[in-house]
């Protein structure tokens, strides 16, 4: 099998070798952001809903208690707004200032690894092509040198294995696009629930000290 998948490369060019390359970092890529998020608590919300809950209905520090513990995107930037709050030392302009900051260094954390996707997902098509058409002038070159005496089963042998790196790269490119639009709509939610949470904590009229 690992002869055969030789072979194969072989006949595509170092330009195939590239896109095998690519399609493991690709597949690497996605496993390691899929777990990333998932460690990050893309996909829990409840916890911090049940944490805002208890600050709307005036049980402050429970509300911050309930999330002491925990590290994902949302409980984060829901403890940090509702310290700032708590913080009787600081305005309102400036908590919300404090909560906006951690809230962009958990989005630029939940997007890590996307403009790699993105990268991927754009050039493994066009080294596909460049590939292709590096073997579309060897075919030719090969058809001009034979003259007279050129073989078309041999040039149609030369052009569908030229071919075979434009597949390659769409092959790639297709599955890393896909993942990278998944991946965008779970950060998107996941903004989403941050202003939402964010909002919740400050629009809360506090009662009593």
């Amino acid at each position: 099998m690992a002869q055969g998948i030789s072979e194969f490369l072989m006949r595509g060019g170092p330009a195939l070798w590239v896109i095998a390359a690519l399609s493991v970092l690709t597949l690497a890529l996605i496993l390691w952001k899929f777990w990333d998020l998932a460690r990050l608590g893309a996909w829990s919300r409840a916890p911090c809903d049940a944490a805002v809950r208890d600050w709307q209905q005036n049980r402050r520090q429970d509300a911050v208690a309930r999330l002491a513990r925990r590290n994902g995107l949302r409980a984060r930037v829901a403890r940090r707004a509702m310290e700032t709050r708590l913080d009787a030392d600081l305005s309102d302009a400036v908590a919300r200032e404090e909560t906006q900051r951690v809230g962009k260094l958990a989005l630029m954390q939940a997007r890590r690894g996307l403009r790699a996707l993105e990268l991927i997902a754009t050039i493994a098509p066009l080294i596909g092509l460049l590939g292709t058409v590096l073997g579309m002038i060897e075919a030719f070159q090969a058809l001009q040198a034979a003259g007279n005496r050129a073989d078309p089963a041999a040039l149609a042998g030369g052009i569908w294995q030229a071919l075979l790196t434009t597949a390659a790269g769409m092959a790639v490119a297709i599955p890393a696009a896909m993942a990278l639009s998944w991946f965008e709509s779970i950060v998107d939610r996941v903004q989403a629930d941050l202003e939402d949470l964010a909002t919740r904590i400050f629009t809360t009229v506090q009662k009593g000290g």
